[in-house]
């Protein structure tokens, strides 16, 4: 089997890996519902209108994989469960900050 050099030129682009971690409808928003600081699983889902708890929790899952969040279980009844941002994480937040400064520029142009 040959391997397209396209392929191969996709599989290290820096701007399709962050869209691996980041991408999707949910991924972003949690990241600015963490940026502040932690959170539990339940602040998470009531500032996100929409989302299942399902989706949530695989939204969760998938950036703690990627290193993005840290997920801290506490061992008591009811158990406790809090959610923030790895150095790796807080590393994204120029990034949000340009998407933020963009979508207000873009609002701006609609309105007028």
């Amino acid at each position: 089997m040959e391997v397209k050099v396209v392929d191969i030129q996709r599989a290290n682009c820096p701007v399709e890996r962050t869209l691996e971690v980041i991408g999707g409808r949910w991924k972003v928003l949690i990241l600015r519902e963490l940026f502040p600081g932690l959170k539990r699983f339940g602040q998470l889902h009531r500032a996100l209108n929409g989302i299942t708890q399902k989706m949530l929790t695989q939204q969760l899952r998938e950036l703690e994989e990627d290193g993005i969040i840290y997920r801290e279980v506490y061992l008591q009844v009811p158990p406790k469960v809090e959610y923030s941002l790895t150095p790796l994480g807080e590393s994204l937040k120029p990034i949000l900050d340009s998407m933020h400064d963009w979508g207000m520029r873009h609002l701006g142009e609609q309105n007028k």
